[in-house]
């Protein structure tokens, strides 16, 4: 367990790196070039390393395929539900998809190999790499919608260059070519930039937003989404389902990350209010030191 809350805590020193700057330099930092430079830059050089790291294996595919599935039936029945409760176009979309973009990358990948070993990896890699299909695509359409119509929505998936370089990745990879290493390094300074820069534009953004402030409806929607409804329909998925027990793990692990940080670069883009979006992605990691040993626990009912 101690290994668990290591994993979590060491990322956590470059948050607190991005608050204080913000509060020593105040308007000296724009959050607006900074999620530019990460998004359409730095973000391309991740996606590539994630997906170049190791070869795309077919076999892998369940496990996303089962990921997938639940991800798109909490969407729509939140999508649905949502309209209800909501009628400010910001709120409703927050509402809708925050809970479904979690930490499956720089958390979720660590914590499953805390918990089942490196064996773990190959799974973990995959399923991320579904999630940066539904953050560049689910996310964008309805952080886009947040400001903008229907049509400039679905134009702003298309716009950003992080889906056609993970197309790319993925063609690369699974025609069996392997860039060198001079490559592949400098592709890992590029991941790791972006990787940093995202943690310390959370810091930015965690500065000055006020969470007394938040919505307490869209506040408890989104956490219930997250930690109650989304792991309720995985564990009633996964236990219906043939598949390993670690396999059944990683997924559920995965699926109870705390809203990740490419909420906060969505919602700054596509001024879907973004500081909203950073108390809720603050809160959730918050409960998460909590909710992580809830759902390790409940791992050996899978």
């Amino acid at each position: 367990m101690s290994s668990i809350i290591f994993s979590i805590l060491t990322i956590y020193i470059f948050i607190v790196m991005g608050y204080v700057a913000k509060m020593s330099f105040k308007e000296r930092i724009d959050d607006t070039t900074i999620t530019l430079i990460n998004v359409y830059f730095l973000q391309v050089f991740l996606t590539f390393w994630g997906l170049l790291i190791r070869p795309v294996d077919m076999t892998l595919m369940y496990a996303p395929l089962i990921y997938f599935v639940i991800v798109a039936i909490v969407v729509l029945a939140s999508a649905i539900f949502a309209r209800f409760l909501f009628k400010d176009k910001k709120e409703y979309s927050i509402a809708t998809v925050a809970a479904i973009i979690g930490n499956t990358g720089n958390l979720g990948i660590p914590i499953n190999v805390a918990i089942f070993g490196e064996e773990s990896i190959p799974y973990t890699t995959i399923v991320n790499l579904v999630n940066v299909f539904v953050v560049y695509t689910i996310g964008v359409f309805y952080y886009s919608r947040g400001s903008f119509d229907t049509k400039t929505s679905l134009m702003n998936i298309v716009k950003l260059p992080i889906l056609w370089a993970a197309i790319l990745a993925i063609i690369i990879s699974a025609n069996g070519i392997r860039p060198n290493a001079p490559i592949m390094n400098m592709l890992m300074m590029g991941a790791y930039a972006s990787m940093t820069m995202q943690l310390f534009l959370f810091g930015i953004y965690l500065y000055g937003t006020k969470i007394k402030e938040l919505n307490k409806s869209l506040m408890a929607w989104v956490l219930t989404f997250k930690f109650i409804l989304l792991p309720a329909i995985a564990f009633i998925v996964l236990v219906n389902v043939e598949l390993d027990s670690m396999i059944k793990g990683v997924i559920f692990i995965e699926l109870m990350t705390p809203l990740a940080v490419a909420n906060v670069n969505l919602a700054s883009l596509y001024d879907c209010s973004p500081r909203v979006v950073t108390a809720l992605v603050f809160i959730s990691s918050l409960l998460f030191l909590g909710v992580v040993f809830v759902g390790v626990e409940l791992l050996k009912y899978l």
